[in-house]
């Protein structure tokens, strides 16, 4: 699994990388219905990855390299398994329990049908019918995500008090501060109404919580025509995301950071539209950073490029915040092997072995490119463990290994996350790539099991060789940094034409071009190269490459 320990032993490679902080998925206690975004308690750490003095331990080691560490925050819901739902299931209805979550009344003559059409964002239904403690059947409960994850009452004074004091607990260990999950999701729409947008089903399908039909092999689940996402639609506009009421938390928890010495933050993930209602979320006193999901949606397109920085950059100049960049995190194909689709600006939701297979080596030139563009952007870059490796995802793996619990809810037609989250291998000729040493019984397989494919990316036969991605990314990250690229200014140069492919502007002296079009260009007069993401040859910059250039002297 990984654990607290093996963090503490890896912090030098992330130093020597060039990153300034650490964002640790969820550690806290958990049944792992979610990948630990099911919390049952906030304040323990879980056996899984150690102790709460494993954690002490690891932290005090990342400070003393200089790198910050920011923590997952999992505010919208609990697991089942939390103490406080279980005491709500227990107290029955109408109880102080049961309003610190979203517990209604059914619909119909007997109450069998839920409050409303809401659905899941991971498939299915989003209530769940509880039986009472005299056996009979009772009220319902709103998951957002699996059912294993109520939904918590933000219009709770209680849960608003219980947040606040685990913000406190771990402001007070010294952490940096933390990324908080669904940050966009804990108020509902007053009188939680019907709404037919995009967390919707397919219209007539129903949600199978166990593993798609024909299985048995290990091989993947055939796709599904039923129960899957609405494509096309909007879920920032759901009556339960982006709702103005989540705006008076996070004033409320910019005082809680502020009373604290030193530098602490709080970064949204808000899958918010259009950029102007992200900005919301990083006004002077709510948060100060909020993932900036459009960009990581333009895919490998100049066009969609150009647009997204330049509407990101105007969104967050009327607040005076930075802008974020990011290709990939955990919710998201990798961007190697979106980039390696015949549409690389598709973003699908997983991929399995009948899906299209990406061109891994035209993925990999991309995803390279791509990734000089965001570090020379003004603002901050969020990388994703293992992209510095150029790591793929895994788009063979059998869905007798898959946890995602979004590829159960939705009977494998979602094929879920867990190709992007494989464990990184970090020695090519160890077991499990050099991951799990001591795993059971001997064996060291890894939580999730790796493709053979990641034996040519692990860090140890890329630390030190030229052109390597590692090298790259690490050459990047120091470029960056001489030259203050975060804390630039963007300007687009005159080389810049995004409808013929060309992505070209300046920060910090530094020139980036970048060529996602369909042929050479010549690069310009009076540069010289300093970094590039492939070969440069007869002083053209080649297609699916980018450059960072220096005026001549």
């Amino acid at each position: 699994m990984g654990d607290m320990h093996g963090i503490t032993q890896q912090l030098p490679y992330l130093k020597q990388l060039g990153v300034d902080a650490v964002w640790l998925s969820p550690f806290y206690k958990s049944p792992q219905a979610d990948a630990g975004y099911d919390v049952a308690d906030y304040r323990v750490v879980d056996p899984l990855f150690g102790n709460n003095e494993d954690f002490d331990r690891m932290l005090a080691t990342a400070h003393g390299l200089g790198l910050k560490v920011i923590v997952d925050l999992v505010p919208n819901h609990t697991s089942d398994e939390h103490v406080w739902f279980q005491d709500a299931l227990a107290a029955g209805p109408g109880s102080p329990e049961r309003a610190r979550y979203m517990f209604r009344e059914g619909k119909g003559k007997d109450g069998d049908q839920a409050p409303n059409n809401w659905n899941s964002v991971f498939g299915g239904p989003a209530w769940t019918r509880v039986t009472e403690a005299d056996g009979t059947p009772g009220e319902w409960y709103l998951h957002l995500f699996d059912t294993k994850q109520p939904d918590l009452n933000w219009e709770n004074e209680e849960v608003r008090d219980e947040m606040r004091s685990v913000l406190r607990f771990w402001l007070d260990k010294g952490v940096d501060g933390f990324r908080v999950d669904v940050a966009h999701g804990l108020i509902k729409a007053d009188g939680l109404p019907d709404w037919d947008g995009a967390a919707a089903m397919v219209e007539g399908s129903t949600a199978k919580e166990t593993p798609a039909d024909g299985d048995d092999d290990g091989g993947d689940a055939e796709p599904a025509t039923e129960p899957t996402r609405a494509e096309g639609q909007d879920l920032s506009q759901a009556p339960f995301f982006d709702q103005d009421g989540v705006h008076e938390i996070y004033r409320d928890w910019h005082k809680v950071l502020e009373s604290y010495e030193g530098d602490r933050m709080l970064v949204a993930e808000a899958w918010v539209e259009p950029a102007e209602r992200l900005a919301r979320y990083v006004r002077p006193d709510e948060m100060q950073q909020a993932f900036n999901f459009d960009f990581l949606l333009a895919g490998w397109d100049a066009e969609r490029l150009a647009h997204s920085i330049d509407a990101s950059i105007e969104a967050v100049a009327a607040v005076g915040a930075p802008v974020t960049w990011v290709l990939s995190n955990h919710d998201t194909v990798r961007h190697p092997s979106r980039f390696g689709l015949k549409d690389p600006a598709t973003f699908p939701k997983g991929i399995a072995s009948e899906d299209e297979q990406p061109d891994a080596a035209l993925g990999l030139s991309r995803a390279r490119a791509a990734t000089l563009v965001e570090l020379a952007l003004p603002g901050s870059a969020y990388l994703y463990q293992g992209e510095e490796l150029g790591l793929p995802e895994h788009t063979t793996l059998p869905a007798s290994a898959r946890q995602d619990p979004s590829f159960f809810r939705t009977h494998g037609a979602e094929r879920g996350r867990d190709g992007c989250r494989v464990p990184l291998p970090w020695t090519a000729d160890a077991p499990g790539y050099g991951f799990s040493l001591n795993g059971p019984d001997g064996d060291a397989q890894p939580w999730l099991p790796q493709p053979e494919s990641f034996r040519d990316h692990a860090a140890d036969v890329q630390d030190g060789v030229e052109g390597s991605t590692l090298e790259l990314y690490r050459a990047a990250l120091a470029l960056r940094r001489k030259h203050r690229l975060g804390r630039g200014a963007h300007v687009w140069s005159a080389q810049h034409r995004p409808e013929q492919g060309l992505v070209a502007f300046l920060n910090g002296g530094v020139l980036v071009l970048a060529n996602m079009g369909e042929e050479p260009v010549d690069l310009p007069v009076g540069f010289t190269p300093v970094l590039s993401s492939g070969p440069l040859t007869g002083g053209m910059l080649p297609v699916n490459t980018s450059a960072y250039l220096l005026p001549q002297a």
